[in-house]
């Protein structure tokens, strides 16, 4: 079963693009003239210097807040940062999760006793599938501007769309068309092509896209269970919420929710 689930990785490697998560996870790893590549051409800044990149990046610096993975997070040399992410649907790419995200990268890069100044710009960027604004773009970027004045609000905070349907003889067009090929004599940037073609052809590179894959058929299991049980407590709170006779504290011992979760449900039930 096990060799049979390590051919079917096999197969399945050959045919992810650099857009696919499985493969996003092992493209920019320990590589950052790659990272550097592929930012300066989003960016539109060819003196862009990375000097670190971390893939996977967990996220969660406020307690009970909502944690974040970051796909790729990079710091150039004059300390901007930036977190690119991959989106295949459209509801990955949501303007709150793009919010969300770039509010966490300001946690993170704040520290207790810091002028709020000292706050360094920061890049969110979205690489989606699709166009999700459909106006035939390259790249969309998002901006603060005070309104009355029409000014930008000049906050330091940057959010930018990339639309990975885009084709052209730009150095972005070439880019997606890149993050399209699953094969890496069909790319444009050598860069590219020589990581895709370690991952998918070097011992040591198929080896660690499948560790990879292994991982996140592991997560996925986990992500099912996780929601399986929470289906299971929401389910009991809202029996016990039907009967109309059990007090709050004895819906929150039994189910295993949170006070403020009962009272969510019961909201809505109403």
């Amino acid at each position: 079963m096990k060799e049979r689930q390590h051919q079917e990785d096999l197969q399945r490697l050959s045919s992810l693009r650099p857009i696919d998560d499985d493969f996003m996870r092992c493209l920019f790893k320990d590589h950052i003239l790659l990272a550097e590549l592929v930012l300066r051409i989003i960016t539109d800044k060819s003196d862009l210097k990375v000097t670190e990149c971390q893939t996977q990046k967990d996220i969660k610096r406020l307690a009970g807040s909502r944690s974040i993975c970051l796909d790729a997070y990079g710091t150039d040399s004059t300390g901007k940062k930036y977190d690119l992410e991959i989106q295949r649907e459209d509801r990955g790419a949501n303007p709150h999760r793009a919010r969300y995200h770039a509010s966490v990268l300001d946690v993170e890069n704040l520290d207790a006793g810091q002028d709020f100044k000292e706050l360094p710009d920061t890049y969110t960027i979205f690489i989606t599938e699709k166009d999700f604004y459909e106006k035939g773009e390259p790249v969309y970027p998002i901006e603060r501007i005070n309104l009355v004045t029409g000014k930008p609000f000049e906050d330091g905070e940057h959010i930018l769309y990339v639309n990975g349907q885009y084709r052209g003889d730009s150095e972005i067009g070439k880019l997606m068309h890149d993050f399209n090929c699953t094969k890496a004599d069909e790319m444009n940037f050598q860069l590219l092509a020589e990581r895709t073609r370690y991952l998918k052809e070097n011992p040591e590179g198929v080896s660690e896209m499948c560790k990879v894959m292994e991982e996140m058929r592991d997560e996925s299991l986990k992500q099912g269970i996780k929601q399986g049980i929470e289906e299971g407590m929401k389910e009991s709170a809202l029996r016990m919420l039907a009967a109309g006779k059990y007090a709050l504290e004895e819906i929150v011992n039994i189910s295993g929710l949170s006070p403020e979760e009962v009272n969510r449900l019961k909201a809505d039930i109403k």
